[in-house]
Parts: structure tokens; C-alpha cells; sequence
């Protein structure tokens, strides 16, 4: 059975950035249905209950049609938000030597990168993700719907933010940008770091 991700801080850790009220919702009611509703789709499917949730996103394919959108809705957001918790960080951070090296190379600089991100998460139109990817140090950017991903089509996200609108409305309401704008803020570069030099 796949179980919640724990929150690798406090509910409050991330204000003034993002609200406690939101991350609570967010983690205890939004996530947790996610993997209830996946564990109910995969019930007579022992054997996708025992894969790692990144590996199942993978393999979509081979999930029995009856059941595959349950799969790759819940299951994606499943694997979305495991992700989503751990790369953000009430530590301010910046990114640092190879990483920023590559974001200097692909974007031009941390400002054009900041101004590119920003562009690609407004743009999602409706529910979704913007994600950075990174095909063995060359960085991207690219939007999915829904709870899509990066890792359905085999790639590597190193970086994603929630643009779905209960990520930041009881703060932001309307103003998408400027809960992008916080984010930048609470981002864990240390552990973008580990994903780029996963990618390597």
C-alpha cells in the first residue's frame, strides 16, 4: 500500500511564503486522498502496489485499462506532492557550482531563469505543474496537466512547482504570480541539487 509523505517540516515552516491553513489542506486533505483513491484503484493489483511511485508513473502503460486513469490521476499526484514537500525548504537557499552552472547555460542567468520559470507556471492554463528537467545537465522547462508528470515521459524533473489553484488561493486568491514569486523563496536548492546530479 503506498502511504502519505510526511511533511520534512512544520506546517507553519514555510510562512510568510506559504500559509499553515494552505499547507495543511493542502498535505492532509488534498494528498491524503490522493493515495486513498490510488490504493482503492490498485486493490486487486498487488503487484503495482509494491512498486515505488515514480517507477509506476513510468509504466502507466502496463496498468490495466479499467483502472489506468484512477492510476494516473491519484498516482500522479501522489508522486507530484512526495516531490513537491521535499523541494521546498523554510532554509533560504541558493543554488550553487555545477547547478548554477547549468542554469547560467541553459536560461543565461538566475534572473532569466526566475523570469522563464515564472512564464511557464502562468502560462499552464487551468490545473497543473510547471517543472525544470534536466536531460544529463541540460536544463528545460515543461507544463503537464492535471497531476501529469515529467516522469510518465521518462524524464528527470528536478524542480516543480503546484500551480493547481488549492496550492495558493487562501493566500493568493486570483494572483497566481505572486505565489510563484514566493516560492522562489522557500525553494530547496540542496535538494534540486541532488536530483541534477542524479540526472549526470
Amino acid at each position: 500500500m503506498f502511504t502519505l509523505t510526511k511533511l520534512p517540516y512544520e506546517y507553519d515552516a514555510l510562512e510568510p511564503y506559504i500559509d499553515k491553513q494552505t499547507m495543511t489542506i493542502h498535505h492532509d486533505k488534498h494528498h491524503a486522498t490522493y493515495v486513498e483513491k490510488l490504493n482503492a484503484a490498485l486493490t486487486s493489483e498487488d503487484k503495482f502496489l509494491k512498486m515505488d511511485i515514480i517507477d509506476l508513473m513510468g509504466a502507466l502503460n502496463s496498468v490495466p485499462e479499467k483502472v489506468r486513469m484512477q492510476v494516473r490521476n491519484n498516482g500522479g499526484g501522489h508522486a507530484n506532492h512526495s516531490f513537491f514537500w521535499k523541494i521546498m525548504s523554510p532554509e533560504k537557499q541558493q543554488p550553487e557550482g555545477k547547478l548554477l552552472q547549468a542554469i547560467n547555460s541553459s536560461f543565461g542567468s538566475m534572473d532569466m531563469f526566475t523570469d522563464q520559470f515564472t512564464q511557464k507556471a502562468l502560462n499552464r492554463f487551468g490545473s497543473g505543474w510547471a517543472w525544470v528537467i534536466s536531460d544529463k545537465g541540460n536544463l528545460s522547462l515543461m507544463d503537464t496537466p492535471n497531476q501529469d508528470n515529467p516522469w510518465m515521459e521518462s524524464k528527470n524533473p528536478i524542480l516543480g512547482i503546484d500551480v493547481w489553484e488549492h496550492a495558493y488561493y487562501l493566500k493568493y486568491q486570483n494572483k497566481r504570480v505572486e505565489y510563484i514569486k514566493a516560492f522562489m523563496n522557500v525553494i530547496n536548492w540542496k535538494e534540486v541539487d541532488a536530483h541534477f546530479n542524479k540526472s549526470l
